[in-house]
C-alpha cells in the first residue's frame, strides 16, 4: 500500500523524505538499489520527474549514488541527520 503524501507540500520533498525513512528503517539498507523513478512514480502515483528530482537531490545530499546504466544505490555510509 502506497503512503499518503499531502498534496499541499512539495511532493518531491515528500518522496525524499520517504527514502531517507526507508533507509533508516532499513527498507533499503546500505549498498542496495533503490527503485527507479518510474517505480517510485508508480508506487507512489506521482510524475516520474517529480521522483526524478527526489532521487537527484538524495545523490547531491550524499545519501544514494547513481552508477550509469546500472541504476541508482544507497551510499554506504548515509548521513546520519
Amino acid at each position: 500500500m502506497a503512503p499518503e503524501l499531502d498534496r499541499t507540500r512539495a511532493m518531491w520533498r515528500q518522496v525524499a523524505e520517504l527514502v531517507i525513512a526507508r533507509i533508516h528503517d532499513g527498507t533499503y539498507p546500505p549498498g542496495t538499489q533503490v527503485p527507479s523513478t518510474l517505480a517510485l512514480a508508480t508506487e507512489l502515483d506521482i510524475a516520474a520527474s517529480t521522483s526524478q528530482k527526489a532521487l537527484a537531490y538524495l545523490r547531491t545530499e550524499g545519501w544514494l549514488r547513481g552508477e550509469t546504466g546500472i541504476g541508482t544505490f544507497v551510499v554506504d555510509k548515509p548521513p546520519t541527520a
